[in-house]
């Protein structure tokens, strides 16, 4: 599982607004709302097969390095998303409404 794991790619799913995360016969996702200029991240899924082995956390790296490539201001609605943000201070100025730092 794990060669799986390091060899797999996270792919933007534009269609089933998620990025997606296939390893093995399993497929972890975070799902998104686009609201304007906005990105809704709405729910984060892991198989428990995968938990506890980084899989969320390269999602959600994905997902918000996306939003920031792309302008977009975030709105984590979901815990996991959330979570990550408080821990990685680089994404906190590209929430909506974030206040901007002088």
């Amino acid at each position: 599982m794990s060669d799986d794991l390091n060899s797999s790619e996270v792919v933007h799913n534009p269609e089933q607004k998620r990025f997606e995360l296939p390893i093995g016969d399993h497929l972890a996702l975070v799902e998104y709302i686009p609201a304007g200029t906005n990105i809704v991240f709405t729910h984060t899924e892991v198989p428990p097969a995968l938990e506890g082995q980084g899989v969320g956390s390269r999602l959600a790296k994905h997902a918000l390095d996306y939003a920031v490539e792309n302008g977009l201001k975030i709105q984590p609605l979901c815990p996991f998303i959330a979570a990550y943000i408080r821990r990685h201070p680089e994404y906190q100025a590209h929430v909506f409404g974030a206040r901007k730092q002088d």
